[in-house]
């Protein structure tokens, strides 16, 4: 059965280590797109959200785990 959500959280998980990393790191780019950064995707979406979900799922975002967590 397909997920009615693409790309799925099982995918997203896959390119981060937990839940809380996902939400942070998708959150974090939605608002540099907000801020004026540009995709780095072909945009097909104008949710800034969705455009960060898939940079994720694409491998585009990268993060460093700090002692103090992400910078």
């Amino acid at each position: 059965m397909s997920s009615l959500i693409e790309p799925s959280v099982t995918e997203l998980l896959e390119k981060v280590e937990n839940r809380y990393r996902l939400v942070t790191l998708t959150s974090k780019r939605a608002r540099q797109i907000i801020d004026g950064q540009e995709p780095l995707i072909p945009v097909t979406s104008v949710n800034p959200l969705t455009v960060a979900v898939n940079e994720v799922n694409a491998g585009l975002i990268e993060y460093e785990t700090l002692k103090d967590g992400v910078k």
